[in-house]
């Protein structure tokens, strides 16, 4: 029988549940447990898709084309395992299904109300992966805080559930801010038994509580929460602060979160969790033996939660070569042919992020030229490896306007163009080309090299394609698709053959990047801008 975790929030957003989450499903999952995350996000949108990247941070894109929260990311990237559209619903999701059913008679003429029919449309979505029989344990995050009006729907959802399914079947883990005042020199409690209030208020008791906190919690203190908030001693857990959101599954082990969850759902130990590879991983993360600078060139670069998935792609990678990539995240609009030199000259390699929209793409454009012209290590994703075509086509090519339809659909010369099936759709949400696709490379390329193999899969993101009518054009001037999908013939990678690293992925290599399997485009590319240091020492 799976068995069913609920991780909430309350105090204040922004505490770490997706982290806490992927932690302990970490843990069990060490312990031999089949575990998934699940993440239940109160806004109306259907799904992230249309959001901008500054109102909620990266869309993460699941193997089967689900445009996704963030977490969803953590949670892979700890676990090595995929998600999937079941793992995050929304509030739009939700009601739309129930209005749904309405139009088409499934209530029998009753009237639709948030209890029982919300209630019971977000049970059923709760119960969904446990009912698929792979997997033992299920944690569900409910995104926001305690006490917002648009979480009250999950909230009663759970108690109803946990009532359901009985008190060794579903427990609720809250997770909750222990505040320090400088000025008093004190931890305080308070907030935390406000929010504990507020929860039982709705009827439901936590389990255990893990506390955020940038002070160590005293014994005193912890019997106080636990007295208070009606909870075992044993149950009230620590979170400190951490330098690397890897540190947590650890910090978590140390203070038995995984024991007492067990305990709690009356399952077997099994087995101490066998954390050494993850050991051996933060060992290498932290005791780096070398240094690289890379540039970030982006349009979103002020909330680096728009980039997730790349910055944690390059700390898997960067353990993977024992050196520290620092970051340094540069607005593309920063950039013109003037100041190129000066933004970019002292860096070992750059990366130019996807995007949308025109703002900023001639910044970008402008970067590539630089690193193409003086042999720095290039990295382009997505609308990123979409400049690095237009740039080699205005000044390798003498195509002067060449550009995408995406930003000029009068240009002479549309070396990127929308994809044919997209041109058609007017809806804007999950009708991109989503999801994964296989794609074949070349051998004897940079491609080949990274990944060792011929025949992969990547995910993708996007409406707009390299127009094949240019291919052998760009082809011949040194330019090469390294790897093409072998059903629509799409270009999927292109590579320049006289650079020490200058490739570009039409798909999101990010998206795939893991603790256990750090992505290999990542790994060359550190690698690339390690050799471009020791060039410059030498």
């Amino acid at each position: 029988m799976t068995k069913y975790i609920f991780v909430t929030g309350g105090v204040t957003s922004s505490l770490g549940k997706g982290i806490i989450s992927a932690s302990l499903a970490k843990l069990l999952q060490a312990r031999g447990y089949r575990v998934t995350i699940q993440k239940f996000d109160p806004y109306i949108n259907i799904d992230p898709g249309t959001l901008n990247p500054y109102e909620h941070g990266e869309c993460y894109v699941t193997e089967d084309g689900a445009e996704t929260d963030l977490d969803l990311g953590h949670y892979e990237r700890f676990l090595n395992t995929p998600t999937s559209q079941a793992n995050n619903i929304t509030t739009g999701r939700i009601y739309q299904n129930v209005i749904n059913n309405e139009r088409q008679g499934v209530y029998l003429g009753k009237t639709v109300q948030v209890v029982p029919h919300i209630t019971d449309e977000i049970k059923l979505n709760m119960r969904k992966l446990g009912e698929t029989g792979n997997y033992d344990i299920v944690i569900t995050e409910l995104g926001g805080t305690v006490g917002d009006i648009e979480s009250l729907p999950f909230i009663e959802a759970v108690r109803q559930f946990k009532w359901e399914e009985g008190a060794n079947n579903a427990i609720v883990i809250h997770l909750t801010l222990i505040p320090y005042l400088a000025a008093a020199g004190e931890l305080k409690t308070k907030p935390t038994q406000h929010s504990v209030k507020a929860l039982l208020e709705y009827g439901i008791q936590p389990d255990i509580l893990v506390c955020r906190t940038e002070h160590h919690i005293s014994a005193d203190i912890r019997k106080k929460i636990a007295l208070f908030c009606n909870v075992n001693v044993n149950a009230v857990i620590e979170s400190i602060d951490a330098s690397s959101i890897y540190s947590v599954p650890l910090l978590m082990m140390k203070e038995q979160l995984d024991k007492i969850v067990l305990s709690k759902l009356k399952l077997p130990s099994k087995h101490e969790p066998d954390m050494e590879s993850w050991k051996e991983f933060l060992g290498n993360l932290k005791n780096p033996t070398s240094e690289v600078k890379i540039g970030l060139v982006g349009k979103y670069v002020e909330l680096p939660d728009a980039y997730k998935s790349i910055i944690e792609a390059f700390i898997h990678a960067g353990a993977a070569n024992e050196c520290k990539v620092r970051l340094e995240f540069i607005p593309s609009e920063s950039i013109y042919p003037e100041n190129v030199k000066e933004k970019l000259s002292h860096l070992q390699g750059i990366l130019v992020a996807p995007g949308f929209g025109s703002r900023g793409i001639e910044g970008k454009i402008d970067a590539i030229k630089y690193v193409r012209e003086n042999n720095i290590p290039f990295f382009g994703i997505c609308l990123g490896m979409q400049c690095a075509v237009i740039e080699f086509g205005r000044n390798v090519l003498g195509l002067k306007d060449a550009n995408t339809t995406e930003i000029d659909d009068k240009a002479e010369h549309q070396v990127i163009n929308m994809m044919e099936e997209q041109k058609t759709i007017t809806n804007k949400g999950g009708t991109m080309r989503l999801g994964a696709y296989p794609c074949d490379i070349k051998k004897g390329t940079k491609a080949f090299s990274a990944y060792g193999k011929q025949h992969i899969s990547e995910r993708h993101r996007h409406r707009y394609e390299f127009n094949n009518n240019y291919l052998a054009q760009y082809e011949n001037a040194g330019m090469i698709a390294s790897g093409i999908n072998p059903d629509s013939k799409l270009v999927e990678i292109i590579e320049l053959k006289n650079h020490p690293f200058f490739i570009g992925g039409q798909f999101h290599p990010e998206l795939k990047s893991t603790v256990a399997k750090p992505h290999p485009l990542f790994v060359k590319f550190v690698a690339a801008a390690m050799e471009q240091l020791k060039k410059k020492t030498i």
